[in-house]
């Protein structure tokens, strides 16, 4: 294998050569699938959620197609280096441990490349998702994005899905043909960040969106053929706020019918406004069974056909035996089969000493580090 090593060094200089911008941001789903993450934009382009501490303190960049157009060719320039490597040491092209071992030897530093190890499990992955960075890739202007994306799916051709976040307030905008635009150009998920559904909620977290506008802006993205997972925020109106949070979030996404719908429970974050409300008494947050109450208001109120997902760690509900209360992969209950047996879930859980509710939640937050 040294002599391998040595044989691989021109590879590895031009791999140390290559690099794209990469966001720190992205759905849980995405790194399920080992998404390519590729920035379209830089930062989020409203940054005043009282609730997220993402971009603070960070400017929002709009980025030249050139730039991004760039970046997608050093993509492809990446994978065709690590592919002739593979082909080079026999393995036919196929993107295996045993290649990562020799590349690695041949140039540890490569490991601590963001842009190689992206790539790489990519393509270990199978190539077929990618998702675009940062928060709002939709603000970009619709031309341009569609732009963006052709590209991206002729030069990337083993995609299958390419994903983004986006706001409602900017689908909102948006005429039905621009999203019609994006969507023919290679564009298939939106992720989008619902929280609530309550206009005096949204109003307190400094949304900027109404709940009107998010049905008109989620409507519109549903019929442009999106695929649209939308996220919830459960307690975001703490204890004041509970039940029309609930029975509002339910209502409105019970209008959108989006094809996702996850749940993303309340974390304070250190340096946010929520944060220090909750530190100077001004908001008080649910204990986990009260939280488990909003939830089951929130589930009896939907009328949609969706998948209702928890996949994520704070989730962390525990069920009788002590295990986590609900299935935390990513396609979660399909609604409306399974609304009965995710309702007879919380059942189970609010019936559940609220000590486990908190054990299951500091285990959660310690595997998730």
């Amino acid at each position: 294998m040294a002599a391998d090593h040595r044989g691989l060094a021109a590879h590895v200089e031009r791999l140390r050569s290559l690099s794209f911008e990469i966001g720190a941001y992205r759905p849980p789903s995405e790194g399920g699938s080992a998404s390519l993450l590729l920035r379209v934009s830089e930062n989020c382009p409203w940054n005043r959620c009282t609730f997220c501490e993402m971009y603070k303190g960070h400017r929002f960049v709009y980025r030249p197609v050139q730039a991004i157009t760039a970046d997608i060719d050093r993509v492809a320039a990446i994978r065709d280096e690590i592919s002739a490597v593979s082909s080079k040491l026999g393995m036919g092209g196929k993107i295996t441990r045993e290649l990562a071992a020799a590349l690695l030897g041949a140039g540890g530093d490569l490991g601590a490349s963001p842009c190689f190890v992206t790539v790489f499990n990519w393509l270990a992955a199978g190539a077929r998702t990618a998702f675009l960075q940062d928060a709002d890739s939709m603000s970009m202007r619709p031309r341009e994005f569609a732009a963006v994306l052709r590209h991206l799916r002729q030069t990337l051709g083993s995609l299958t899905r390419v994903t983004a976040y986006t706001r409602s307030k900017t689908l909102f905008k948006r005429k039905p043909e621009e999203l019609r635009t994006i969507r023919d150009a290679g564009l298939d998920r939106l992720h989008i960040g619902l929280e609530s559904g309550d206009d005096a909620v949204l109003a307190c977290v400094n949304k900027g969106v109404t709940g009107a506008e998010q049905i008109e802006g989620g409507r519109k993205a549903v019929a442009a053929g999106f695929q649209v997972s939308m996220y919830w925020m459960p307690d975001l109106g703490g204890r004041a706020r509970w039940r029309q949070h609930a029975e509002n979030t339910a209502r409105v996404l019970s209008a959108i019918n989006p094809h996702y719908i996850r749940s993303r429970p309340l974390v304070p974050r250190p340096g946010t406004p929520l944060y220090d409300e909750v530190a100077q008494g001004r908001l008080q947050l649910s204990s986990p069974h009260e939280r488990l109450q909003e939830l089951a208001l929130m589930i009896a109120g939907l009328e949609v056909r969706s998948k209702v997902c928890f996949d994520h760690a704070m989730n962390a509900w525990a069920d009788r035996r002590g295990g986590l209360l609900f299935r935390q992969d990513y396609e979660g209950y399909r609604f409306p089969q399974e609304k009965p047996l995710l309702l007879e879930r919380i059942r189970e859980g609010l019936a559940v000493d609220a000590a486990m509710h908190v054990h299951a939640r500091k285990l959660m937050a310690v595997q998730s580090l």
